[in-house]
Order: structure tokens, then sequence, then C-alpha cells
């Protein structure tokens, strides 16, 4: 694209914000609005706030035109990130209003699909471009009022009475203060803490929330204190029930800031901005004066983004990063109010994130476990950090739908949420339960005993809403108990049908599992045929947590090989050391440091770096693929948080390690 081509926008939904957005195309220097998207062109007056431009039928249709470049998505809130993702998979450029998504999870899966495609995406928040907004960042940078201590915004108004039918008070349309409004007072307070410190953004370490939910469970009115890395504390709050005085405070350490609906600047259509300064010695008033259209100023940063071939905006813009540190907040404050919409809930949200059904893929490899009766894909999906069913299932989703079909739970997740989620999302797909290869785990230390198998095997099927596992592991070990006895109670489970495949010991050792194997052996039991230890290129020196148990070394290299039983092997990328977070220089991860630093394990890291060069991958794909190339069936059980991190971790199975780079690698 030239830099003298305008950009065609397409804008899909012609609500209010679309008019006033079109407005602030036909004011630009890089656009031009070439049509809009409606379900009912027929409406009468539709045409009246889009002059010139086309009137498609369907959204659609609007995606496949070819004369549309950049697609502006005004769709009420649920549907934002259905039809972004749409509109990147077309080949388009998108601006979403905000808030870009319901979560950072969904924005992220937006993103990430914009990244693969190479094509802009960025979020509506106007004021971010507006002079006055650069103005108030120098100011704070250049300490005018000395260290910023406190700061105050809101963003509020009164509908007056209630009315069901408006979409702000509809939790269909995740109505509300906190995604409507709140965003803006919380994307100032980060980017004003992160001018304190010479950066474009801060996210804070704390946020807690009060608010009131009104007769259809949105937020009426509601705020938040933020605590920030530099001890800086932010008052937010924002509101459809309540006038406030919309006011942003700055308070230094001599003097403080104010500015009058910031996010306003001097006015849609131009005008004058107003920041008052005051401090002991007197009060200052800077005038920002700027004619331009407000929303110009957004529509020009998208056009010179897309004709720079940058794929997301630059400061003073919200970038990628800044986007999702925004909506972590918007999240984290909903969720201290007990705030989750009706449409986030397994009941509803029955489709993945495009709107279509949950359909099983084929692109991954499966293979054969003795035992189970099902095939089993080539890496297992562990998802214990979800906070919601929400988050879980756009990964569970792109998993199944990649042909995964292997699932790891246990009792102890969460405290059971994690089999509740999988219960949830299998059901709500409605997928068929047979074709399912699901794990699960119980007995965990404290109470790991014999008799607590079957009573925690009750609650976790309840949870998971089936009636048997196909693969079921005793979570860790406890060696003052007989092993016989904790075979016997599993073989129980076998042949009550409520464990269909195998069984065996998580974090057990080569002993105690050749011990239960010999004990079912003689006594006419099932024997134990898995494993579930850490297993990964790296070497676990000291454990995770209390009574793990690795299987990585060369001893038990050798047991695997000779009983050639599976290993659903955890950590199995090293938990970040095959990344940068780890380095022969770098101690800030404790964790890290404590488990892995050796000089073995960095000298097969210095290996692993110098093949991905070779291989055109990264060292992390090189350690998964280093497990699943063992002679021995080890399963990866792999625990991404994202759809991105999926795609990643899932591209390691399309590298093939021969046997002498797996020695090599070794060293």
């Amino acid at each position: 694209m030239t830099s003298e081509q305008p950009i065609r926008w397409g804008i899909i939904g012609p609500g209010t914000i679309a008019r006033t957005f079109a407005q602030g195309i036909a004011h630009s220097a890089t656009g031009c609005l070439a049509a809009i998207a409606t379900r009912n062109p027929g409406k009468p007056g539709l045409g009246d706030g889009f002059p010139g431009a086309r009137i498609v039928e369907g959204y659609g249709a609007l995606l496949a035109d070819p004369e549309i470049d950049a697609v502006y998505i005004a769709t009420p809130h649920p549907s934002h990130a259905e039809w972004a993702i749409k509109a990147v998979r077309a080949g388009k450029h998108v601006l979403v209003e905000k808030p870009m998504a319901l979560s950072a999870y969904d924005a992220q899966a937006i993103l990430h699909e914009a990244a693969k495609a190479r094509v802009f995406a960025g979020e509506a928040y106007m004021y971010r471009f507006h002079p006055q907004t650069a103005r108030l960042v120098d100011l704070v940078r250049d300490g005018t009022i000395g260290e910023v201590r406190i700061i105050r915004s809101s963003f509020g108004f009164d509908m007056g009475d209630y009315r069901a039918e408006h979409r702000l008070f509809a939790n269909d349309l995740a109505g509300g203060g906190i995604l409507d409004v709140g965003g803006y007072p919380v994307s100032m307070v980060r980017m004003l803490a992160g001018a304190q410190e010479q950066k474009p953004y801060l996210e804070p370490l704390t946020v807690s929330g009060a608010a009131r939910l009104g007769p259809s469970g949105v937020d009426e009115w509601a705020s938040a204190v933020l605590k920030f890395p530099n001890d800086i504390v932010a008052e937010v709050s924002c509101s459809i029930m309540a006038e406030q005085d919309n006011v942003l405070r700055i308070i230094g350490s001599k003097g403080r800031i104010e500015v009058k609906d910031f996010w306003f600047a001097s006015g849609k259509d131009g005008g004058v901005g107003r920041i008052e300064i005051i401090r002991g010695d007197g009060q200052e008033t800077i005038e920002v004066e700027e004619k331009r259209h407000l929303y110009s100023f957004e529509v020009d940063a998208v056009g010179e983004a897309i004709r720079a071939g940058r794929t997301e905006f630059s400061f003073p813009g919200m970038n990628a990063e800044e986007t999702l540190a925004n909506l972590r907040v918007l999240d984290r404050w909903r969720a201290s109010v007990g705030l989750e919409y009706g449409i986030e809930t397994a009941a509803r949200r029955t489709v993945n994130i495009t709107g279509a059904p949950v359909v099983a893929g084929n692109s991954l490899p499966k293979r054969r476990i003795p035992g189970v009766a099902k095939p089993v894909s080539t890496v297992s999906l562990g998802f214990e950090f979800f906070p919601s069913f929400a988050s879980a299932s756009l990964t569970l989703d792109a998993f199944y739908e990649a042909g995964g079909n292997v699932f790891d739970t246990a009792f102890v997740y969460r405290a059971g949420k994690t089999e509740s989620i999988f219960g949830d999302w299998h059901a709500s797909r409605r997928v068929n339960r047979e074709d399912i290869v699901l794990i699960g785990k119980g007995a965990h230390s404290p109470l790991c005993y014999p008799d607590v198998i079957a009573r925690q095997l009750d609650q976790s099927l309840e949870r998971l809403k089936t009636d048997y596992v196909d693969i079921y592991f005793m979570h860790r070990d406890n060696p003052d108990i007989p092993v016989g006895e904790f075979v016997d109670a599993m073989d129980d489970e076998v042949r009550r049908g409520r464990i269909r495949g195998i069984f065996g010991g998580s974090n057990w050792t080569r002993e105690r599992m050749d011990e239960a194997i010999a004990h079912a052996e003689k006594n006419g039991k099932t024997a134990p045929a898995a494993l579930s230890n850490n297993f990964s290129l790296a070497e676990m020196l000291d454990p995770i947590w209390p009574g793990c148990v690795a299987a990585s070394d060369d001893r038990w290299k050798d047991w695997l090989k000779k009983r050639q039983i599976p290993n659903f092997a955890w950590s199995s990328q090293g938990r970040g050391f095959f990344t940068d977070r780890a380095g022969r220089d770098k101690h800030d991860d404790e964790e890290i440091v404590r488990v892995w630093y050796s000089d073995r394990n960095f000298r097969r890291r210095d290996r692993a770096i110098e093949l991905a060069r070779k291989r055109g991958c990264s060292p992390i794909h090189l350690a998964l693929a280093y497990v699943i190339a063992q002679p021995f069936p080890v399963i990866p059980l792999i625990g991404p948080r994202t759809v991105a991190e999926l795609e990643d971790s899932l591209s390691a199975i399309e590298i093939t390690l021969t046997p002498e780079e797996l020695s090599w690698l070794e060293g």
C-alpha cells in the first residue's frame, strides 16, 4: 500500500459510536468510508449517518468485499471477538471498539490471529492519540508535580430509570459500567503510573473492587483501588446509574493536576482542552487547542500504521501487549465484585469464539497405548491455571479442533474447579465422550491413603460429568502404606468400571512401581501400567513441589525402555528453562534457578539453542520434540495458558529428531 493511497474503511454495526467514528474518517487524512454492513439494510434513515457509503447486507458480505482494507467493529461487546477474528481471517485490518473483547483471554485470541495473518489489529481508545494526552504524559515525566503518589479517575453518568431493554442494562450484551466505560480510567492510570517510570505503562500488583450489581446482574456503579509496583495508588470508578464529576486527578508530592473529562479532550469537533496544575506556589492552566475531530486522530493512527506495515499501534496508542494488560485489570476488577455474564457460562457459551460448533480435528498424530482402547494424541492438555470456564474453553476448543483428545485433570487442581470446567466443556460442546481420553488423579498428600481413592473418584466423576476415567493416577505415593493396598484399591475401581483403561502412579519411584506390579501379578490384580513423572531434556535437580519425582536420568530411561510403560510427563519443557527467562546470568526466577540450574542442563540448553537455529525453530520446541522422540512411550502434559501458547507447543510435534540428534542433545 502506497503512502498516498487512502485506507478504505468498512464498518460493522451501524450504531451511535459507528456514526461518530464515520465522522472521524471523514475528517481524517488517511481514510475514506467505503461501506457499512448491517443485518437490516432497509431501516429508514440508516444511511444518514454514513454519507457516501455503500450499505451492505450482512457482515460476511462486507468481509468478502475486495474494496475494503480495514474494518471497524462496532457491534455489541459479546460479538467483538467473533467478528474481529472473522475479519482478520478475511485478510482485513481491524480496529475494534473498546473493549476489544470480554476478557484478556478472548482479546489474546484476536491478536494471535492478527499476528498470524500479519494484519493490523487495535483497540479503539480514541483519547490516547489526542495532543492533550501527550501533554499530560510529558507533565508527569518532567516531574511537574513531583513524584506521583495517588491518581483518581472516573467515568460515570446516570441513565435515569432502569431500562431492561437498553444494552447498558442487558446481561446478554455484557452491559454495565466496567466494560463500557471503566476501561478509560484504568487505561489512563496505568499509562500515568508508567510515565512516572519513563515507561509506556505499568501493570498493578493488586486490584480490589466493589460494585452494585443491578437486577440484570450488571454493574450499575463500581470502584476499584489499584496498587502499582512504584507505590502509586489509583482509585478508579465508573457508573451507568450515578452522575460522577469525571475529573482526572494526579496527586504528587508537590502538587496536583486536574483534567475534566480527559477522554473527551478538547471536544468531539475540536476546541480547547484545559489542564489545571495546582501547587503551593499557585495555579496554572494549560490550554490545549485542537481544531481536528477527536476521532480523526485514531483513524490516522491506524492508517499510518497500515501504510508503514505495522500490525499494532505505537505509543501513545495501546499496542497488543497493553491492550491485554488493560483487559487483565478489567478481568480482575470484575472477578473481585463477582461479575460474570451469563453468556460466559457453559450453559450459554456452547460454540467456539467464532460462533461455530466445536468439531474434532485430525491434524495431531495419535498413537496406541497398551490398555487404552482409543488412540491417544501425541500430547495431553492440562489446564489447571484458568480462572473460569470462558477462559479455559478457548484452549480446550482449539486443542480438540486440532485433533487433541487427551485431557489431564486432578481432584486437587484448584479445589476441583478444573474437573468442573472439563465437565462443563464436554457437556456444552456435546463432544463424543468415547472419543475422549480422560486422565483423573487422586489421593494427593496429605490425604494419600487407599480408602481415599473411591471417595475422591465419586466427587471427580460428578464434576467431570462422566461415569468413568480412561486413565487414573495416584497423585502422590505414601511409602508408609504397603503398596499392595493401593493396587487393590485401584483394581476395585477397574472392576467397577470407573477406570476403563489403565492406572498407575504419579510421582512414584521405580522401586514402588516394580513392587506394585509384582503384587498385582502375584495376587491376580490389575497391574499398574502407566507413570506420570517429570521427564525433560533438563533434569530436575530439586523437586518443584514436595513429593515430586523426576524420571529423566539414565537409570530411569533404562527402566522405561525395558518396561515400555507410558510416562505422561509433566513439566516436559522445563517450565521456562529453554526460554529467555533462564540464562547463566539470570537469577530473578527462584524456581527456575533452584530446580534446573546446573552445568549439565546449561550445556544441554546450549545444544538445544544451536540445533534450533539449524532447524528454524525455538529451543523450547526442541525440548518438547526430544521428549516425544524417546524409544519408549512418553506423552507430554502441556499447560498452555493461551491459544497462541497452545499452537506454539503443537508446532513442536512436526519436528522429528534422529537418534543421533537425541544423543547429541544429551551430550
